[in-house]
């Protein structure tokens, strides 16, 4: 599996939209769209892959999972959230988005948060993850190895990549159900908060 560390290289696992890529004035749906697809082309499986698309920005308003745009411009607020659901979208469903960032939009309504300074801090515990990640892989792959003893070379190799596979997808299923069981006590807290005599 001498593969992993091309796979690794070749996705480019580092790229997030930095704070200082985000342009201070609004921008169109065209732009947005062209903003992250320049930021996030070696992340997609394929060239016919899209990072983003007019549907998928639709489907977010609609779905509330960003507050509502003015005169068909996104504001840096909307494209920090375009990029958290871009990250969670991997993982969650959306309406799982739409729960855990539901309290962010608010707050943002509410010019209650300081959107950079939060940004900023998911921005530094994925480059920690990042690397934790990396050095996960290989420890990995090595156990993978040593798992599989004898047999041909061939078949031995295709046997390495299958169970490398459903190593990572069972781990990646792991920590999808701890975020899972996250969001679930995300509502419950918003429903309690909402039934509380104001």
């Amino acid at each position: 599996m001498d593969t992993i560390n091309q796979i690794i290289e070749q996705l480019d696992l580092e790229a997030n939209l930095s704070l200082e890529e985000i342009p201070q004035l609004d921008l169109y749906m065209d732009q947005v769209i062209q903003l992250f697809e320049n930021k996030f082309a070696n992340s997609k499986r394929n060239d016919e892959e899209k990072v983003l698309t007019k549907t998928m920005i639709n489907n977010y308003a609609k779905g509330k999972l960003i507050f509502p745009i003015k005169n068909k411009k996104y504001s840096k607020q909307h494209l920090i959230l375009i990029s958290l659901i871009y990250q969670l979208k991997g993982a969650l469903s959306i309406n799982d988005i739409k729960t855990t960032l539901d309290g962010m939009n608010k707050k943002i309504q509410n010019e209650d948060i300081d959107l950079d300074s939060f940004y900023t801090s998911f921005l530094n515990l994925t480059k920690r993850n990042t690397a934790d990640f990396k050095e996960d892989i290989f420890q990995r792959e090595k156990e993978v190895k040593d798992e599989i003893v004898g047999g041909q070379d061939g078949q031995s190799r295709y046997l390495e990549q299958v169970l490398m596979i459903s190593s990572l997808v069972h781990m990646s299923s792991l920590y999808r159900k701890v975020a899972e069981k996250l969001v679930d006590e995300l509502s419950m807290s918003a429903e309690t908060e909402e039934k509380r005599p104001k």
